[in-house]
C-alpha cells in the first residue's frame, strides 16, 4: 500500500471517532461502533490497565478506549517534567499525566487528525488544564523543539506510521540528555499473513504495521537509546482476539511495553 493511502485511511478512521464525541472501544468503528455489544470506553480502559480513579479524573469524551495498556503504569512522571505524547487522540493520557507533573510540568499531544485536536483543546479549555498543549502535526515530524522533553509517551500509534525509524528518531531529537521513552504498542511474536499486512482496516487498529521484536529493538538503537526494555504482556491477548473475532490474531501479535532512555 502507498504511504499517502494508509495515512489518508488513518485519518478518516480516527477523524471519524472524533466526529461522533462518543467513547468508541471498537477496534474498527465502523462495523461495530453503537452496537448493544460494544464495550464501554470505560470497560476497555479498566482492561488496558488504568483504575476507574484514572478514569474519573479525566474530561468527559478524553476517554475513547483507545490504545493498547497504559503508558502511565510505565512512565514514573515526576513532578514539573514536560511529556510529549505521540497521536494523543482525545487527550485522555495527556490529561493524566498533567495531574502528574503538576502545574509547573507541561505536557505536549501530537496527532495528525484535525479533529482529535478540536476535540482535546476543547476539553483542555473547559476543565483548565493551563498545562496542556495540543499541536497538530505528524509524529514523524514531532512539532516540538529539540532537547526540551523529559518523557516520550505514545499509546498504540507508532505502529499507524509508515517510517517508525524516523518517529524514533523524532522522539530521541525532542527528548533531553536522560530523557526516557514509555510507549505501549503492538509488537509481532509470529510472522503476520500476508492478507493481515495487506488489509487496510487493520493497519488503521494498530495491527498490520506491527514489527517483530528483534526489528523493533534495532530501529531504536539506531535511533540512538539505551537500556532498551520490551516486554510483551501476554494479559493482552485476550484483548487483541476480542478486535477481529474468529480471526486468531492473537497468535500473531501482542501489546508490549516499551521502554528507553537518550545518553
Amino acid at each position: 500500500m502507498e504511504v499517502e493511502e494508509i495515512k489518508k485511511a488513518v485519518r478518516k478512521s480516527y477523524g471519524q471517532i472524533a466526529k461522533s464525541k462518543n467513547a468508541c472501544s471498537c477496534w474498527h468503528p465502523s462495523s461495530c461502533c453503537g452496537s448493544e455489544a460494544s464495550p464501554t470506553a470505560e470497560d476497555t480502559s479498566t482492561n488496558l490497565g488504568y483504575s476507574m480513579e484514572d478514569i474519573a479524573k479525566a474530561p468527559e469524551n478524553a476517554n475513547m478506549g483507545l490504545g493498547c495498556g497504559n503508558p502511565q503504569a510505565i512512565a514514573s512522571l515526576q513532578v514539573g517534567e514536560t511529556v510529549v505524547d505521540l497521536g494523543s487522540g482525545g487527550g485522555f493520557d495527556c490529561f493524566l499525566a498533567a495531574k502528574s507533573v503538576g502545574e509547573n510540568g507541561q505536557i505536549i499531544g501530537v496527532d495528525m487528525t484535525a479533529e482529535m485536536i478540536s476535540n482535546a483543546r476543547e476539553s483542555a479549555a473547559k476543565g483548565g488544564y493551563d498545562n496542556v498543549d495540543f499541536r497538530l502535526g505528524e509524529i514523524e515530524n514531532i512539532p516540538v523543539s529539540d532537547c526540551s522533553a523529559d518523557v516520550v509517551i505514545s499509546n498504540c500509534v507508532i505502529n499507524l506510521s509508515t517510517d517508525k525509524e524516523k518517529v524514533y528518531r523524532e522522539a530521541f531529537r525532542v527528548l533531553k540528555s536522560g530523557g526516557r521513552l514509555a510507549i505501549m504498542d503492538i509488537v509481532v511474536t509470529a510472522e503476520l499473513p500476508g492478507e493481515i499486512r495487506e488489509n487496510i482496516s487493520l493497519y488503521t487498529g494498530c495491527v498490520a504495521g506491527a514489527q517483530q521484536i528483534d526489528n523493533l529493538e534495532q530501529i531504536i538503537e539506531k535511533a540512538g537509546f539505551n537500556d532498551i526494555s520490551i516486554s510483551p504482556r501476554d494479559e493482552s491477548r485476550k484483548m487483541i482476539r476480542e478486535w477481529v473475532p474468529g480471526s486468531k490474531i492473537d497468535d500473531y501479535i501482542v501489546s508490549a511495553s516499551i521502554e528507553a532512555k537518550k545518553p
